[in-house]
Protein backbone atom coordinates (compact mmCIF):
# COMPACT_ATOMS: atom_id res chain seq x y z
CA UNK A 1 0.00 0.00 0.00
CA UNK A 2 1.25 3.29 -0.95
CA UNK A 3 0.38 6.81 0.16
CA UNK A 4 -0.46 9.14 -2.77
CA UNK A 5 -0.89 12.31 -1.43
CA UNK A 6 -1.94 14.30 1.96
CA UNK A 7 -4.48 16.87 3.04
CA UNK A 8 -4.67 18.90 6.28
CA UNK A 9 -6.00 21.78 7.62
CA UNK A 10 -5.01 23.68 10.56
CA UNK A 11 -2.20 21.04 11.36
CA UNK A 12 0.49 22.51 13.92
CA UNK A 13 2.49 24.92 11.28
CA UNK A 14 -0.13 24.63 8.70
CA UNK A 15 -3.04 26.52 7.24
CA UNK A 16 -4.06 24.24 4.35
CA UNK A 17 -1.82 21.36 3.07
CA UNK A 18 -2.75 19.89 -0.44
CA UNK A 19 0.84 17.65 -1.57
CA UNK A 20 1.24 14.59 -4.21
CA UNK A 21 3.61 11.80 -3.01
CA UNK A 22 5.39 9.74 -5.34
CA UNK A 23 7.69 6.98 -4.23
CA UNK A 24 10.15 9.52 -2.39
CA UNK A 25 9.28 12.53 -0.80
CA UNK A 26 12.32 15.21 0.07
CA UNK A 27 10.79 18.00 2.62
CA UNK A 28 13.37 21.11 3.08
CA UNK A 29 13.05 24.64 4.24
CA UNK A 30 14.46 27.12 6.56
CA UNK A 31 14.84 26.25 10.06
CA UNK A 32 11.19 26.06 12.55
CA UNK A 33 9.47 25.57 8.84
CA UNK A 34 7.64 22.27 10.04
CA UNK A 35 9.50 19.90 8.07
CA UNK A 36 8.74 17.99 11.13
CA UNK A 37 5.32 18.73 11.98
CA UNK A 38 4.63 17.71 8.35
CA UNK A 39 6.19 14.15 8.90
CA UNK A 40 3.98 13.95 12.35
CA UNK A 41 0.79 13.91 10.23
CA UNK A 42 1.79 10.03 9.01
CA UNK A 43 2.80 9.24 12.78
CA UNK A 44 -0.57 10.97 14.35
CA UNK A 45 -2.30 8.55 11.83
CA UNK A 46 0.14 5.31 12.74
CA UNK A 47 -0.92 6.69 16.43
CA UNK A 48 -4.52 6.18 15.85
CA UNK A 49 -4.01 2.74 14.31
CA UNK A 50 -1.51 0.98 16.04
CA UNK A 51 -2.17 -1.51 19.09
CA UNK A 52 -2.98 0.43 22.03
CA UNK A 53 -2.80 3.50 20.42
CA UNK A 54 -5.87 5.81 19.34
CA UNK A 55 -7.47 8.68 19.32
CA UNK A 56 -7.02 9.96 22.72
CA UNK A 57 -3.74 8.51 23.31
CA UNK A 58 -2.58 10.11 19.96
CA UNK A 59 -4.02 13.29 20.87
CA UNK A 60 -2.52 13.12 24.58
CA UNK A 61 1.19 12.32 23.32
CA UNK A 62 1.22 15.44 21.63
CA UNK A 63 -0.12 18.04 24.79
CA UNK A 64 -4.06 17.80 23.49
CA UNK A 65 -5.49 19.74 20.38
CA UNK A 66 -4.53 22.96 20.99
CA UNK A 67 -1.51 22.18 20.93
CA UNK A 68 -1.42 20.26 17.40
CA UNK A 69 -3.88 23.19 16.29
CA UNK A 70 -2.24 25.66 14.01
CA UNK A 71 -1.97 29.39 15.32
CA UNK A 72 -2.67 30.52 12.17
CA UNK A 73 -6.61 29.06 11.98
CA UNK A 74 -9.14 31.51 12.13
CA UNK A 75 -12.28 30.79 10.95
CA UNK A 76 -12.80 27.10 11.14
CA UNK A 77 -10.49 25.60 13.69
CA UNK A 78 -10.83 22.57 12.92
CA UNK A 79 -8.07 20.10 12.72
CA UNK A 80 -8.03 17.83 9.24
CA UNK A 81 -5.76 15.02 8.06
CA UNK A 82 -6.80 12.93 5.35
CA UNK A 83 -4.67 11.01 3.04
CA UNK A 84 -5.40 8.77 -0.34
CA UNK A 85 -3.29 5.59 -0.89
CA UNK A 86 -3.28 3.17 -3.69
CA UNK A 87 -2.68 -0.85 -3.64
CA UNK A 88 -4.18 -3.95 -5.27
CA UNK A 89 -6.35 -7.23 -3.85
CA UNK A 90 -6.94 -10.55 -5.40
CA UNK A 91 -8.89 -8.09 -7.95
CA UNK A 92 -6.65 -5.95 -8.74
CA UNK A 93 -5.96 -2.21 -8.07
CA UNK A 94 -7.48 -0.44 -4.97
CA UNK A 95 -8.00 3.17 -3.85
CA UNK A 96 -8.51 4.63 -0.45
CA UNK A 97 -9.50 7.71 1.09
CA UNK A 98 -9.31 8.10 4.92
CA UNK A 99 -10.24 11.53 6.54
CA UNK A 100 -10.50 12.58 9.77
CA UNK A 101 -11.08 16.08 11.38
CA UNK A 102 -11.09 17.07 15.04
CA UNK A 103 -12.99 19.81 17.60
CA UNK A 104 -13.35 20.46 20.53
CA UNK A 105 -16.22 20.48 22.98
CA UNK A 106 -17.43 24.05 23.72
CA UNK A 107 -19.46 23.30 26.74
CA UNK A 108 -18.18 20.34 29.35
CA UNK A 109 -15.31 18.51 29.73
CA UNK A 110 -13.81 20.31 26.47
CA UNK A 111 -13.26 17.40 25.47
CA UNK A 112 -11.60 16.69 21.72
CA UNK A 113 -14.33 14.93 19.67
CA UNK A 114 -14.73 13.78 15.82
CA UNK A 115 -16.08 16.52 14.06
CA UNK A 116 -16.02 14.01 11.03
CA UNK A 117 -14.42 10.52 9.75
CA UNK A 118 -14.93 9.51 6.30
CA UNK A 119 -13.38 6.38 4.56
CA UNK A 120 -13.65 6.06 0.54
CA UNK A 121 -12.77 3.04 -1.12
CA UNK A 122 -12.45 3.65 -5.04
CA UNK A 123 -14.68 6.07 -4.76
CA UNK A 124 -17.50 4.80 -2.57
CA UNK A 125 -17.61 5.95 0.71
CA UNK A 126 -17.71 3.29 3.10
CA UNK A 127 -17.48 5.65 6.30
CA UNK A 128 -19.59 8.56 7.22
CA UNK A 129 -19.27 9.96 10.64
CA UNK A 130 -20.98 11.01 12.84
CA UNK A 131 -23.55 8.72 12.09
CA UNK A 132 -26.75 8.18 13.98
CA UNK A 133 -25.63 6.15 16.76
CA UNK A 134 -23.10 9.30 16.79
CA UNK A 135 -26.01 11.60 17.18
CA UNK A 136 -28.08 9.21 20.49
CA UNK A 137 -24.25 8.93 22.09
CA UNK A 138 -21.76 11.48 21.86
CA UNK A 139 -18.94 9.52 23.69
CA UNK A 140 -18.45 7.31 20.68
CA UNK A 141 -16.91 10.86 18.86
CA UNK A 142 -14.12 10.38 21.39
CA UNK A 143 -12.76 7.39 19.32
CA UNK A 144 -12.16 6.63 15.28
CA UNK A 145 -13.78 3.79 13.77
CA UNK A 146 -10.02 3.44 12.52
CA UNK A 147 -8.98 2.10 15.98
CA UNK A 148 -11.37 -0.46 16.34
CA UNK A 149 -11.07 -3.92 14.90
CA UNK A 150 -14.97 -4.52 15.20
CA UNK A 151 -15.59 -1.42 13.33
CA UNK A 152 -12.40 -1.32 10.39
CA UNK A 153 -13.27 -4.68 9.06
CA UNK A 154 -14.26 -3.12 5.88
CA UNK A 155 -11.28 -0.77 5.66
CA UNK A 156 -8.86 -2.75 7.50
CA UNK A 157 -6.00 -2.40 5.10
CA UNK A 158 -5.70 1.51 6.11
CA UNK A 159 -5.51 0.79 9.37
CA UNK A 160 -2.68 -1.84 8.47
CA UNK A 161 -0.98 0.38 6.35
CA UNK A 162 -0.89 3.45 9.18
CA UNK A 163 0.22 0.67 11.36
CA UNK A 164 3.73 -0.08 9.22
CA UNK A 165 4.79 2.81 9.21
CA UNK A 166 8.57 3.07 10.75
CA UNK A 167 9.58 6.48 12.02
CA UNK A 168 13.76 6.72 12.91
CA UNK A 169 15.44 9.52 13.92
CA UNK A 170 18.52 7.35 15.64
CA UNK A 171 20.56 9.61 18.57
CA UNK A 172 23.69 8.16 18.47
CA UNK A 173 24.07 9.04 22.22
CA UNK A 174 21.14 6.52 23.64
CA UNK A 175 23.29 3.79 21.69
CA UNK A 176 26.21 4.64 23.47
CA UNK A 177 25.06 5.75 26.92
CA UNK A 178 21.74 4.20 27.36
CA UNK A 179 21.38 5.63 30.86
CA UNK A 180 20.68 8.84 30.04
CA UNK A 181 16.74 7.50 28.85
CA UNK A 182 14.13 5.78 30.29
CA UNK A 183 14.24 2.04 28.40
CA UNK A 184 10.89 0.62 29.90
CA UNK A 185 9.37 4.48 28.80
CA UNK A 186 10.26 4.04 25.38
CA UNK A 187 7.19 2.57 23.66
CA UNK A 188 7.52 3.80 19.72
CA UNK A 189 11.49 4.12 20.43
CA UNK A 190 11.39 7.04 17.76
CA UNK A 191 15.41 7.76 18.45
CA UNK A 192 16.81 4.21 19.01
CA UNK A 193 17.18 3.75 22.59
CA UNK A 194 15.85 0.06 21.70
CA UNK A 195 17.17 -0.24 18.49
CA UNK A 196 19.94 -3.07 19.80
CA UNK A 197 17.02 -4.87 20.74
CA UNK A 198 15.12 -4.58 17.60
CA UNK A 199 18.24 -6.00 15.95
CA UNK A 200 18.39 -8.80 17.85
CA UNK A 201 14.52 -9.51 17.92
CA UNK A 202 15.33 -10.09 14.19
CA UNK A 203 15.18 -14.12 12.83
CA UNK A 204 18.80 -14.89 13.11
CA UNK A 205 19.03 -15.94 9.22
CA UNK A 206 17.28 -12.40 8.58
CA UNK A 207 19.36 -10.59 11.10
CA UNK A 208 22.87 -11.95 9.70
CA UNK A 209 21.89 -11.46 5.93
CA UNK A 210 21.06 -7.65 6.92
CA UNK A 211 24.33 -7.26 8.69
CA UNK A 212 26.34 -8.44 6.10
CA UNK A 213 24.73 -5.66 3.73
CA UNK A 214 25.38 -3.17 6.13
CA UNK A 215 28.54 -4.15 6.26
CA UNK A 216 29.73 -3.71 2.82
CA UNK A 217 28.14 -0.21 2.92
CA UNK A 218 29.98 0.33 6.25
CA UNK A 219 33.51 -0.71 4.48
CA UNK A 220 32.88 2.14 1.89
CA UNK A 221 32.20 4.61 4.93
CA UNK A 222 34.51 3.67 7.15
CA UNK A 223 37.60 1.26 5.57
CA UNK A 224 38.70 0.06 8.87
CA UNK A 225 35.77 -2.02 9.40
CA UNK A 226 35.63 -5.31 9.03
CA UNK A 227 33.03 -8.53 9.97
CA UNK A 228 29.83 -6.50 11.95
CA UNK A 229 28.37 -8.98 13.79
CA UNK A 230 25.66 -8.38 17.20
CA UNK A 231 26.83 -10.20 20.26
CA UNK A 232 25.54 -10.46 23.58
CA UNK A 233 27.64 -9.32 26.57
CA UNK A 234 27.52 -11.25 30.07
CA UNK A 235 24.58 -9.91 31.59
CA UNK A 236 22.85 -10.96 28.09
CA UNK A 237 22.93 -7.07 26.90
CA UNK A 238 22.83 -6.99 22.87
CA UNK A 239 25.55 -5.25 21.18
CA UNK A 240 27.03 -4.45 17.67
CA UNK A 241 30.81 -5.60 17.38
CA UNK A 242 33.13 -5.05 14.47
CA UNK A 243 37.03 -5.71 13.98
CA UNK A 244 38.81 -2.46 13.85
CA UNK A 245 41.82 -2.41 11.77
CA UNK A 246 44.98 -0.65 12.60
CA UNK A 247 48.66 -1.36 13.31
CA UNK A 248 48.23 -4.59 14.80
CA UNK A 249 47.90 -7.70 12.81
CA UNK A 250 44.61 -8.62 14.15
CA UNK A 251 43.26 -5.32 14.79
CA UNK A 252 40.77 -4.95 17.71
CA UNK A 253 36.87 -5.86 18.45
CA UNK A 254 35.08 -2.60 19.15
CA UNK A 255 31.25 -2.12 20.11
CA UNK A 256 29.06 0.74 19.74
CA UNK A 257 29.96 2.58 22.35
CA UNK A 258 32.83 3.39 20.28
CA UNK A 259 31.60 3.98 17.16
CA UNK A 260 31.27 7.32 15.45
CA UNK A 261 28.09 9.31 15.54
CA UNK A 262 28.03 9.24 11.96
CA UNK A 263 28.41 5.63 12.13
CA UNK A 264 25.87 4.65 14.36
CA UNK A 265 23.27 6.59 11.93
CA UNK A 266 23.97 5.03 8.85
CA UNK A 267 23.79 1.89 10.61
CA UNK A 268 20.36 2.81 11.41
CA UNK A 269 19.52 4.23 8.54
CA UNK A 270 21.07 1.05 6.36
CA UNK A 271 18.89 -1.16 9.05
CA UNK A 272 15.82 1.40 8.56
CA UNK A 273 15.62 0.51 4.69
CA UNK A 274 15.83 -2.79 4.88
CA UNK A 275 13.30 -4.02 7.75
CA UNK A 276 10.16 -3.62 5.68
CA UNK A 277 7.79 -2.41 3.33
CA UNK A 278 5.92 0.20 4.87
CA UNK A 279 6.53 4.34 4.69
CA UNK A 280 9.65 5.41 6.48
CA UNK A 281 10.20 8.63 7.70
CA UNK A 282 13.67 9.97 7.91
CA UNK A 283 14.91 13.45 9.38
CA UNK A 284 17.77 14.87 8.15
CA UNK A 285 19.55 11.68 7.72
CA UNK A 286 22.82 13.10 6.54
CA UNK A 287 23.19 14.63 10.38
CA UNK A 288 27.18 13.68 11.11
CA UNK A 289 28.27 11.96 8.00
CA UNK A 290 30.84 13.43 5.35
CA UNK A 291 29.47 15.29 2.53
CA UNK A 292 31.50 12.44 0.09
CA UNK A 293 28.60 10.36 1.66
CA UNK A 294 25.55 12.54 1.64
CA UNK A 295 25.97 13.21 -1.90
CA UNK A 296 25.64 9.39 -2.34
CA UNK A 297 22.41 8.73 0.02
CA UNK A 298 19.69 9.10 -2.56
CA UNK A 299 21.19 6.84 -5.01
CA UNK A 300 21.73 4.53 -1.86
CA UNK A 301 18.05 5.24 -0.49
CA UNK A 302 16.83 4.41 -3.71
CA UNK A 303 18.41 0.87 -4.74
CA UNK A 304 17.52 -0.43 -1.26
CA UNK A 305 13.92 1.39 -1.67
CA UNK A 306 13.30 -0.57 -5.12
CA UNK A 307 14.61 -3.54 -3.49
CA UNK A 308 11.46 -3.36 -1.04
CA UNK A 309 9.17 -1.39 -3.10
CA UNK A 310 8.90 0.91 -0.21
CA UNK A 311 8.08 4.72 -0.02
CA UNK A 312 10.72 7.34 2.07
CA UNK A 313 9.51 10.49 2.78
CA UNK A 314 13.06 12.03 4.22
CA UNK A 315 13.63 15.96 5.67
CA UNK A 316 17.10 17.63 4.71
CA UNK A 317 18.82 20.87 4.54
CA UNK A 318 21.51 19.72 2.48
CA UNK A 319 22.39 20.98 -0.50
CA UNK A 320 24.99 17.89 -0.82
CA UNK A 321 22.10 15.33 -0.31
CA UNK A 322 19.54 17.46 -2.95
CA UNK A 323 22.42 17.77 -5.89
CA UNK A 324 21.62 14.05 -6.41
CA UNK A 325 20.77 14.83 -10.15
CA UNK A 326 18.38 11.79 -10.09
CA UNK A 327 16.08 13.56 -7.89
CA UNK A 328 13.20 15.33 -9.68
CA UNK A 329 11.42 18.50 -8.70
CA UNK A 330 8.27 16.78 -8.22
CA UNK A 331 9.98 14.58 -5.98
CA UNK A 332 10.85 17.74 -3.60
CA UNK A 333 8.65 20.23 -1.27
CA UNK A 334 9.25 23.15 -0.19
CA UNK A 335 8.11 24.55 3.25
CA UNK A 336 7.94 28.38 3.21
CA UNK A 337 6.79 30.28 6.54
CA UNK A 338 4.75 33.60 5.86
CA UNK A 339 4.71 34.52 9.48
CA UNK A 340 1.40 34.82 10.99
CA UNK A 341 -0.10 33.06 7.85
CA UNK A 342 1.21 29.49 8.81
CA UNK A 343 4.02 27.95 6.49
CA UNK A 344 2.90 27.19 3.09
CA UNK A 345 4.26 23.54 1.27
CA UNK A 346 4.80 23.51 -2.78
CA UNK A 347 6.59 21.08 -5.40
CA UNK A 348 9.51 22.74 -6.47
CA UNK A 349 8.54 21.58 -9.92
CA UNK A 350 5.36 24.30 -9.67
CA UNK A 351 7.77 27.17 -9.15
CA UNK A 352 8.73 28.58 -12.65
CA UNK A 353 11.97 30.24 -11.09
CA UNK A 354 13.21 26.23 -10.35
CA UNK A 355 12.31 24.78 -13.45
CA UNK A 356 14.30 27.84 -15.66
CA UNK A 357 17.68 27.21 -13.20
CA UNK A 358 17.11 23.35 -13.69
CA UNK A 359 17.18 23.85 -17.53
CA UNK A 360 20.54 25.65 -17.44
CA UNK A 361 21.92 22.41 -15.57
CA UNK A 362 21.66 23.71 -11.82
CA UNK A 363 20.55 20.39 -9.62
CA UNK A 364 17.52 20.85 -7.41
CA UNK A 365 19.42 21.50 -4.27
CA UNK A 366 21.08 24.38 -6.03
CA UNK A 367 17.81 25.81 -7.72
CA UNK A 368 16.20 25.79 -4.51
CA UNK A 369 18.51 26.65 -2.12
CA UNK A 370 17.54 30.77 -2.71
CA UNK A 371 14.30 30.22 -1.51
CA UNK A 372 14.65 27.61 1.25
CA UNK A 373 17.60 29.93 3.32
CA UNK A 374 16.55 32.05 5.92
CA UNK A 375 16.06 35.88 4.52
CA UNK A 376 18.28 37.16 6.97
CA UNK A 377 20.90 34.50 7.89
CA UNK A 378 23.63 37.16 7.11
CA UNK A 379 22.94 39.41 9.96
CA UNK A 380 24.27 36.15 12.25
CA UNK A 381 27.70 37.28 11.47
CA UNK A 382 26.77 40.56 13.05
CA UNK A 383 25.81 38.73 16.52
CA UNK A 384 27.72 40.22 19.42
Amino acid sequence: MRFTSLHLKNWRNFVSVDLPIGDRLFLTGPNASGKSNLMDAFRFLRDLAKDGGGLQSALKDRGGLARIRCLAARRDPTVEVGVTLSGTNGEGPVTWRYEVGLTQEQRGAHRTLLRYEHVWKDGVQLLNRPDADDERDAERLTQTHLEQIVSNRDFRPVADAFKKTLYLHLVPQLLKYPNLANREAASEDPFGLKFLERVMATPEKTRKARLRKIEEALRVAVPEFKDLTDVRDEQGVPHLEVLYRHWRIHGGRQREDQFSDGTLRLIGLLWALLESDALLLLEEPELSLHTAIVSRLPALIWRLQQSKQRQVILSTHSTDLLGDRGIRSSQVALLRPQGSEGTIVELAADKREVELLLEQGMSVGEAIAPLTAPADAAQLSLFR
